[in-house]
């Protein structure tokens, strides 16, 4: 027999139970609010004290007004964050497989893409998907089996809170860890990101690709151009992001297609400079939107990234003196129509020039002594002292180190460019000078 205590409890329970049966829209927003109040982070044993070992019969309710309403987005914030009492509570598995056993995984995602409900509810949404991630593989291969990655990658680029944005990133980042089964296709997701038009989307998306290659150890193809398409940006914070994971992906096999990829930025193509030109005789005030066109920002950001990875790695310089790099900054220091361009062309050659007196010597030649002085003594501003004449002469430049190198030979230019190598070095050094070859014939 049950003790008069016990009976109290359960008849406070049924109380409240029919109490919510009964309730509209508006008590149930208050029954809501206290219970969130008077239960958040609560063990799942103190929440079943505190419906007398039958919380699951709130449970059952709370998510099958979720399933009816979630629609309407009546009380739905509050009613998932009642929800995620129970599923975060400690030793809360039996509610966490209660919950999915009624389609709750489904419901979620299906609420991330439903335009009218609000940004508060869908972050409340993306939060207890982070939950049941979080709660082991099972559960994100059951994410991911309900078309889970493509439903929440399309809800970061749409999404225009920067704070729901960042709690998609961390649930991505939980269903890349610990998911072999379906880390390439959050792997693949996050590539698909990069060029959606949220830049918070893109930045978070770089970082967690970052993440997600060192877990993944291979490259997708299509890597290389989604990468190097977000350098057109506008937005520096975005630029970091790409240019952090353009020095990660130089480790793997993509490394060549990613420095051939930089350095033809550095020239934009004909086809790009023709339609500016054509433009520009249209409509002259074209010529004041330069400066955020995206050939031109791709090629300023272009000339950075090549700073950044010739300065940390000698290898790689070495490298992108046979893909013509010389050529390239000297051409895009002379791009009168982008001054960002110019300086930072102009602070990577400078680089180049202290590393390789074969580099400097040809730059000399090629600039002249008054040009090349002026280089010299300050190349950040140099931008700001070139006439048309000189910036002519740096965009038509014939500079060909690459030549240079390949009539010396191997042994040679090994020896200017400083250092000793080991045979598989100098194996992959040789193979970029027989390939400039066969461009060549």
């Amino acid at each position: 027999m049950t003790s008069i205590k016990e009976q109290a409890a359960i008849s406070r329970l049924l109380s409240f139970l029919q109490e919510w049966d009964n309730a509209g829209k508006v008590a149930r927003s208050h029954i809501l609010d206290k219970f969130i109040e008077t239960n958040q982070g609560k063990t799942a044993p103190e929440l079943e004290q505190e419906f007398s070992q039958g919380a699951s019969l709130f449970l059952v309710r709370l998510t099958t007004s979720l399933r009816i309403t979630y629609v309407t987005d009546s009380c739905l914030e509050k009613l998932l964050r009642s929800i995620g009492i129970f599923l975060s509570a400690v030793s809360s598995n039996r509610y966490l497989i209660e919950f999915l056993e009624v389609g709750g995984v489904l419901t979620l995602l299906e609420i991330l893409g439903l335009e009218k409900i609000k940004e508060e509810a869908k972050k409340e949404s993306v939060k207890l998907l982070q939950v049941i991630a979080n709660s082991g593989r099972t559960y994100k291969e059951l994410i991911c089996e309900s078309y889970g990655v493509r439903s929440i990658a399309e809800f970061l680029a749409k999404s225009k809170s920067e704070e729901t944005q960042e709690e998609v990133q961390v649930l991505l980042d939980s269903l890349v860890h610990g998911n072999p089964k379906y880390q390439n296709q959050v792997y693949k997701g996050l590539i698909a990101l990069l060029p959606c038009e949220s830049p918070k989307a893109q930045q978070l998306s770089l970082q967690t690709l970052r993440t997600a290659q060192s877990i993944i150890g291979t490259t997708h193809p299509s890597i290389v151009d989604c990468v190097l398409k977000v350098l057109g940006t506008m937005h520096l914070e975005v630029q970091y992001e790409a240019i952090e994971l353009i020095k990660d992906l130089v480790g793997y096999d993509v490394r060549q297609a990613l420095l051939k990829g930089l350095v033809a930025l550095l020239i934009p193509s004909v086809k790009e400079t023709s339609k500016l030109q054509a433009k520009i005789l249209s409509d002259p005030s074209v010529l004041q939107l330069a400066p955020s066109l995206p050939m031109f920002l791709q090629q300023a950001a272009a000339a950075k990234a090549i700073g950044v990875l010739a300065r940390n790695d000698m290898s790689i310089a070495e490298e992108l003196l046979y893909l013509h790099v010389v050529h390239g900054l000297m051409a895009a220091m002379g791009n009168m129509d982008h001054s960002n361009s110019q300086r930072l062309a102009s602070l990577t050659l400078e680089c180049f020039v202290q590393m390789f007196p074969l580099v400097a010597e040809h730059v000399r030649k090629g600039m002249g002594e008054e040009l090349y002085q002026l280089f010299l003594n300050n190349a950040e501003d140099l931008y700001m002292k070139l006439d048309s004449i000189q910036a002519d002469i740096l965009a038509a430049n014939k500079v060909n180190v690459t030549k240079a190198l390949r009539l010396h030979g191997s042994s040679y230019s090994m020896n200017i460019l400083y250092g000793s190598h080991d045979s598989a070095q100098m194996a992959y050094l040789t193979h970029f000078e027989k390939e400039d070859v066969e461009s060549k014939e």
